[in-house]
């Protein structure tokens, strides 16, 4: 059983008595002297989709959901929505776009490492890798000696999700983008 201090993003628990994913966290630390840390949370329901918003202290406890997990490999986009296939059984599973609109920015045709969320043979929720390699399709010119300095400017990757990169990187280059904060990490 999580504490609510143990919570992440994807993590599958009861609220209740239903299945919720976690969404968002906000760590909320009083002023006040002997106050506990406080965690808002916003759950979505598996099933039916509906927002949750609780506020728990760090020391509550929450059931966690017995669901499967599956590590998959992302496939393509259509109508129906997004499709991921197993590497072990080549069998395939998809999720409705609006399920993972946060993550969609981060798919990539053949992307590795995605943990699935699966109940009752449903996927119902993904886990994206801590990082991701995407190629930057548009950003302003490179200005060189620019390394030594902290500014960035906006680039545009190839799923159309915007971050902020350093002056030296061009257009073209394959950047690796941090899945949780939506930062620049590296080149790839």
């Amino acid at each position: 059983m999580p504490k609510a201090s143990d919570l992440k993003r994807g993590m599958v628990v009861e609220v209740n008595d239903e299945p919720y994913s976690v969404k968002e966290i906000e760590v909320r630390n009083p002023s006040s002297r002997g106050a506990s840390t406080l965690y808002k949370i916003r759950f979505n329901h598996l099933k039916t989709k509906q927002k949750r918003d609780e506020t728990l202290k760090g020391d509550d406890f929450l059931k966690e959901v017995d669901c499967e997990r599956k590590v998959l490999q992302y496939s393509f986009k259509d109508d129906d929505g997004y499709t991921f296939m197993s590497l072990d059984d080549y069998e395939q599973y998809t999720i409705n776009a609006s399920d993972i609109e946060d993550e969609s920015g981060y798919l990539v045709e053949g992307l590795e490492g995605v943990v699935s969320v699966l109940l009752d043979g449903i996927l119902v929720a993904i886990e994206l890798p801590a990082a991701v390699a995407m190629e930057i399709v548009e950003t302003g010119p490179s200005i060189k000696g620019a390394s030594a300095t902290a500014r960035t400017k906006p680039a545009q990757l190839s799923t159309g999700l915007e971050v902020q990169v350093p002056e030296y990187i061009e257009q073209g280059d394959v950047i690796k983008i941090n899945t949780v904060s939506g930062k620049f990490m590296s080149r790839a």
